[in-house]
């Protein structure tokens, strides 16, 4: 396929599907991928008590099962068969939950109060869940995330929790400190590109190693100096930086605005994005209640995020509620490594189950070796860092990868000329259209969800409902 934009690309994979019998296939309820039964009885319910206009049965519908893989059909699986989607009994079925959720937010409180809508949709976001997009270190590769987030955007499909590691981090914080409005914009310019670019404005394009003045100046100049929270207030997005401590004895931390909110978003960048023997170690720093720039966790330093939590899916999970994971995976340790094989057929359980246990052994060997060179710096600081980075979990529901490539561990930590960044970012878009189907599918009911909510729970409403009590 040779698409220019995802309008191209979907028409594209539309006629291969004809070709190839997959929007027959799409088309029969028929499989044995996932209970099609279960489903197709539950969207002829839902079609009648939508007809029927009583939000009260609605609401009791509802209440019965408001799930993502309802029947098993949110297995990727049912994403192979064709180019574009999958079932057309899913896509209907999703899209009709999502319009008895809005038919049950516009109905007559006088039959549904707004206490009683407030609630059901709040209690639905913490049952249903969220979905998180976890940006990965890439080293020099960090464009093509933002061809991810470019796509994903363009579709009206970027999450509202955001995470990054290492070039992952500079990316995540460029989106999350950014409205729509000004992302787009930003997308026009091609700043990012710029932003590494020979600040002296030298030609031709002279390529070398990005130093920490040439990584401060980028962070400068793509990151607005604000907090966490203040980040969270600007674009409505929840970013979360990955940063991994200097010391043995300390753990990870993941910064964002639940757990961090006065932090400060640039040190966290510069942080994250710290090498072990590139770049030194960096000291976070917050916002005082006076306005001024303090230490945050002085007696700390802290380098890169991705040596420890490169894909922070237990993190997001607990903080956000986050389920479903989007994962734009450009970390060369992850792209060249085992991935583990979810198929179904005996090869790939096999395959699963021996890779699987080669972490489980890392994981049980990781205390013997930590004793052996616990006194022995900086041995002690690299066994760590090198057991995290094979123990780790890379993959994600939905990974989004660059094609293999043979990496110069030099490159990935070069400046790249114009026209390599913007290669890397129409790469990330083209990666991320085959999985914009599912995406979509797998998220039109939780961004319903919030959609509704913030509606509801508006202040201008909420001022007007406490005005009408009064």
């Amino acid at each position: 396929m040779t698409a220019a934009n995802y309008e191209e690309w979907r028409a594209e994979a539309q006629a291969r599907d004809e070709q190839t019998g997959a929007a027959r296939w799409k088309a029969d309820d028929r499989t044995d991928l996932f209970d099609y039964r279960v489903i197709r009885r539950r969207l002829d319910e839902l079609v009648d008590v939508r007809a029927e206009g009583d939000p009260r049965r609605i609401l009791y519908y509802l209440n019965e099962g408001l799930h993502g893989n309802m029947g098993g059909m949110g297995s990727s699986r049912l994403y192979g068969r064709a180019a574009l989607g999958t079932k057309d009994l899913i896509s209907d079925y999703v899209r009709e939950m999502a319009g008895a959720l809005e038919q049950l937010a516009d109905a007559d409180e006088e039959i549904l109060s707004f206490d009683r809508k407030l609630a059901f949709f709040r209690l639905a976001r913490q049952a249903f869940g969220n979905c998180a997009l976890m940006l990965s270190g890439a080293g020099s590769l960090g464009p093509f995330h933002l061809g991810v987030a470019k796509a994903l955007l363009e579709q009206q499909l970027l999450p509202a929790v955001i995470s990054g590691a290492s070039a992952g981090g500079l990316v995540a914080a460029t989106v999350c400190t950014r409205t729509d409005a000004a992302l787009k914009e930003m997308f026009d310019r091609d700043a990012f590109g710029q932003a590494f670019q020979e600040r002296s404005g030298e030609q031709p394009f002279r390529r070398k190693r990005v130093t920490r003045d040439d990584l401060h100046g980028a962070i400068e100049a793509l990151v607005p100096d604000l907090t966490f929270g203040e980040a969270l207030e600007e674009s409505g997005r929840d970013l979360s930086i990955s940063v991994a401590p200097a010391e043995v004895q300390q753990q990870s931390r993941t910064l964002n605005a639940v757990t961090s909110p006065n932090a400060l978003i640039r040190e966290a960048v510069m942080a994250t994005c710290a090498i072990p023997g590139v770049f030194p170690p960096v000291t976070l720093a917050a916002r005082g209640v006076d306005g001024k720039r303090l230490p945050f966790v002085r007696s700390r330093k802290w380098v890169d995020g991705s040596v420890t939590d490169d894909m922070p899916t237990g993190r997001l999970a607990r903080v956000y509620g986050c389920n479903f994971f989007i994962a734009s995976q450009a970390n060369p340790v992850a792209m060249w490594s085992p991935q583990v094989p979810r198929g179904p057929d005996p090869f790939s359980q096999l395959a699963s189950i021996y890779l699987s246990s080669w972490q489980q052994w890392f994981r049980v060997a990781y205390p013997f070796a930590m004793r052996l060179v616990q006194d022995v710096y900086p041995l002690n600081v690299m066994t760590r860092m090198g057991f995290s980075v094979l123990t780790q979990e890379y993959t994600a529901d939905v990974n989004i990868m660059p094609k293999r490539r043979l990496l110069d561990p030099a490159a990935l930590i070069s400046t790249l000329s114009p026209e390599e960044t913007g290669k890397l970012v129409r790469e990330g878009e083209a990666a991320t259209w085959p999985d914009v189907e599912r995406i979509r599918n797998s998220t039109l009911i939780g961004r319903t969800i919030a959609g509704v909510l913030d509606r509801l729970a508006s202040p201008v409403r909420l001022q007007a409902l406490r005005a009408a009590d009064g």
